[in-house]
């Protein structure tokens, strides 16, 4: 393909060479150039691609993109195209690269703090049921037919995600749900395209770190620019932070919620606890007027469901299949019901900080078991003011806490559950610690009283635990199957 046609649409000057080059390859990693390549120079939290433009073109890129000066050996007739943003760049020449791919499919954008992975596996769900074939792009996977990709990130680098889209189209999918992180708005990850529908589901104070976000105005500022790139926003109307969030939007704009003025409408919440579920009743009104179901608890599961609704409803998608996939869809480590007795409940889920356990532990005592008993630990490596509030949340809700070990990375286990101790005495609490996860699992199916409700928190979807830079096997459900195989006694 010709240069100065992956070029069409940014603004560009080339300051060495010509533009009117065929290139053979579009590479923005260094360790993957191969000849008469394109070379996009990214900077990096770690890496700079620029520090890389002499031995690109000596491994034989033929261009280079770049938002600096770089250094290039005298002889070499490379071109070298200056651009104000990379990463911007790149997402537009990706995006014609592989042929603009989004054109062929319609494209869902789902962000906000929590419930992305939910509603993006409901909204596939429902519409698979209806005939559609969806491919999905999220934090736990990328799915594109029978093919499942494990996530390395909530939303991919631009190249990744039009290849993706690419290899969709190809396999013949009309619709691709994807989760959009506020890292991915902020570095160009999702330009190129415009989104059919983008969805704002809740916001909360989160991602604000020196790699991540300077602010909560900045998270915010981030999220909103997904509806400055879609043609339809579908949006939480019960949400503080939507309208701050939605300035400067140039997209159609829906609403949903609880409230009056929400478009479309949940009403009648009625909570349900059998020994199969925790769930919830509801009337869906407004826009559309039925009664519904969802198979998980809370408040927050009632606000996924009527989410997906709202995005459905434009793909005309009938009632019946609606309620249909709402009762049955399940989400891997989203409240996550392991079924190993009738007699207490099980659930994994991958509440990691303060704000989502908090949120998990206080929908689940809504449903009044006999005892909340929470299992969590703290990744290494991280905040320790994560791990004292996550102590104080679990000692304040839960009836019973186990502290073990989570993902200590370069840590020792014990000094991170130490520091969780410091956030639960805060509170009267009780608890114990086990370092091991495995053994902590076993203590709490062991330990467990008729009418408990217990809760895995942390891991959720991982299947590894990571040690000194290592990650081993971990899936919390095999360790429960093995302890089960090997005779392990509940009540």
């Amino acid at each position: 393909m010709r240069l100065q046609d992956l070029l069409q649409e940014i603004s560009y000057e080339c300051v060495r060479g010509n533009s009117d080059i065929e290139i053979s390859a579009v590479v923005y990693d260094s360790r993957k150039l191969t000849k008469d390549c394109l070379f996009i120079c990214i900077e990096g939290a770690k890496f700079d691609g620029h520090d890389f433009a002499a031995e690109a073109v000596e491994r034989g890129a033929k261009a280079l993109v770049v938002s600096k000066s770089v250094e290039l050996p005298a002889e070499s007739d490379a071109a070298v195209v200056k651009v104000a943003d990379t990463r911007y760049a790149m997402a537009f020449i990706s995006a014609a690269w592989f042929g603009h791919p989004a054109e062929k499919l319609k494209v869902i954008g789902i962000t906000g703090t929590k419930g992305k992975t939910t509603t993006a596996y409901l909204v596939k769900s429902i519409l698979e049921n209806a005939g559609f074939r969806v491919g999905l792009v999220g934090t736990i996977e990328t799915v594109i037919g029978d093919l499942h990709i494990h996530s390395e990130n909530t939303t991919p680098e631009s190249y990744l995600l039009q290849e993706n889209f690419a290899k969709m189209a190809e396999a013949g999918l009309d619709t691709v749900v994807m989760e959009v992180s506020s890292q991915a708005l902020k570095l160009h990850r999702t330009q190129g395209f415009v989104f059919d529908y983008g969805i704002f589901t809740n916001l909360e104070p989160d991602h604000i770190a020196a790699d991540e976000h300077a602010s909560f105005e900045e998270y915010r500022a981030c999220k909103g620019l997904l509806f400055r790139q879609c043609r339809v926003g579908i949006v939480n109307g019960d949400d503080a932070h939507t309208e701050e969030l939605l300035r400067g939007h140039t997209c159609e704009l829906e609403t949903y919620g609880t409230k009056e003025a929400c478009g479309l409408r949940a009403e009648h919440l009625e909570l349900v606890h059998t020994p199969e579920e925790l769930g919830v009743n509801f009337h869906v009104s407004g826009l559309m007027d039925f009664d519904a179901h969802v198979s998980a608890p809370g408040r927050f599961s009632v606000y996924n469901a009527l989410c997906a609704v709202a995005i459905c409803r434009h793909f005309q998608v009938e009632i019946a299949d609606i309620r249909s996939a709402l009762r049955q869809v399940k989400v891997k480590g989203r409240i996550e019901r392991v079924e190993i007795s009738d007699r207490f409940t099980l659930i994994i889920d991958y509440a990691h900080n303060a704000m989502a356990l908090e949120s998990l532990l206080a929908t689940l005592k809504e449903y009044r078991p006999r005892r909340l008993v929470c299992l969590f630990g703290c990744g290494g490596n991280r905040s320790k003011q994560r791990r004292y509030e996550m102590g104080e949340v679990s000692g304040r809700l839960a009836d019973f806490t186990v502290i073990t070990s989570d993902n200590p990375r370069f840590e020792e286990p014990q000094d991170i559950i130490d520091d969780i101790k410091t956030g639960i005495m805060k509170t009267n609490g009780s608890f114990t610690e086990i370092c091991d996860r495995k053994e902590a699992i076993a203590y709490v199916i062991s330990h467990a009283e008729e009418g408990d409700l217990i809760v895995l928190a942390g891991k959720g979807h991982e299947d590894y635990q990571e040690i000194q830079g290592k990650k081993y096997p971990m899936d919390e459900r095999v360790i429960i199957r093995e302890l089960l195989d090997g005779g392990l006694k509940h009540i």
